[in-house]
């Protein structure tokens, strides 16, 4: 079957991630993208959902852009929930 020549333009930063992650599964980045491809093709839609952050998010993520605010790692997250409340 014939193919066609994508070209996509992302950061590079998030191109050598992705590039890690999708060898750890195997994968190309072309596989990836034909991945999703095929899947928006035969579904008529985008396989994930795609959503737009709240005001409170996006007050988040500009903190951690700045350095003002701090991520913790789920078990630590879990381990405040599970600390009996005062």
């Amino acid at each position: 079957m014939p193919t066609t020549m994508v070209h996509v333009r992302v950061e590079p930063r998030v191109k050598r991630k992705a590039e890690r992650a999708l060898k750890a599964m195997g994968l190309s980045v072309s596989d990836a993208v034909r991945v999703l491809l095929v899947r928006v093709a035969e579904e008529q839609a985008i396989p994930f959902d795609i959503e737009v952050p709240n005001t409170k998010t996006i007050a988040a993520m500009r903190e951690l852009d700045e350095g003002k605010g701090k991520m913790t790692i789920v078990n630590e997250l879990f381990a405040r929930f599970r600390k009996p409340r005062k």
